[in-house]
C-alpha cells in the first residue's frame, strides 16, 4: 500500500484553514468516517500516512472548499510547495538554476511518497521533462498538486511564465505520469 508524509495531509489542512478558516477545515472533516477524522487531526509531519487517506481528503476538499472543480488541486499544490519550500525544505531550492532544482526531483519525490521513483530530464535551456514511474496508487488530483506544486517551486527559484503538461497520466490510463515543464 501506497503511503505519503503527514506534511502532505497537513499541508492540504493548511490550506484548507487559509482559505475558509477552522470552520471550512471542520466542514471539510465532516464529511470523512470517524476514522480518517481522528488520523487527520492527529497528524505528524513525518509520519506516514495511507494514500487512501490522502485521496479521501482531497475529495473532500474539493467537494467542501473547491466547489467540485478538479483544478483546485493546483492551487492546493502550489499552496503545499509554498509552505514546505518556504521551512523544512528549503534547501531544495536553488534560485536562479531551475535545472538544478528539478535535477532534485527524485530525492523530493522520496520524501513524500514511499514507492516509485520520479526521474528528469534536461529537454531544452529552459524545458525539462519530469516522469513518475511504479507508483502503487494514484489519482488525477495528485497529478495536479504535482502540477501545482512544481509550477510555485519554480517560481520561488526565481523563473516566470512556468508551463506543466502533464502529456501521460496513469490515472487516464497512461503507463506513467509525465510532465513537460518550460518557463521563461
Amino acid at each position: 500500500m501506497q503511503q505519503v508524509k503527514g506534511s502532505v495531509l497537513m499541508s492540504r489542512l493548511a490550506f484548507v484553514e487559509q482559505l475558509a478558516g477552522k470552520d471550512g477545515v471542520e466542514r471539510v472533516l465532516a464529511t470523512l468516517g470517524a476514522q480518517d477524522q481522528a488520523a487527520l487531526r492527529h497528524l505528524v509531519a513525518i509520519q506516514w500516512c495511507p494514500f487512501e487517506l490522502g485521496s479521501r481528503l482531497d475529495d473532500a476538499i474539493v467537494q467542501v472548499v473547491g466547489h467540485g472543480r478538479p483544478q483546485f488541486f493546483e492551487r492546493l499544490g502550489a499552496a503545499s510547495a509554498e509552505t514546505n519550500l518556504a521551512t523544512v525544505h528549503r534547501a531544495f531550492l536553488a534560485p536562479g538554476d531551475p535545472h538544478a532544482f528539478l535535477a532534485k526531483a527524485p530525492q523530493i519525490y522520496k520524501l513524500y511518497y514511499d514507492t516509485g521513483r520520479r526521474d528528469y530530464a534536461k529537454t531544452g535551456a529552459k524545458e525539462a521533462v519530469l516522469t513518475t514511474y511504479e507508483a502503487e496508487t494514484f489519482s488525477a488530483p495528485d497529478c495536479l498538486t504535482v502540477v501545482g506544486w512544481h509550477r510555485k517551486a519554480l517560481e520561488m527559484c526565481g523563473v516566470s511564465r512556468v508551463q506543466i503538461a502533464e502529456e501521460e497520466c496513469r490515472a487516464r490510463g497512461g503507463k506513467v505520469c509525465r510532465y513537460r515543464i518550460s518557463w521563461a
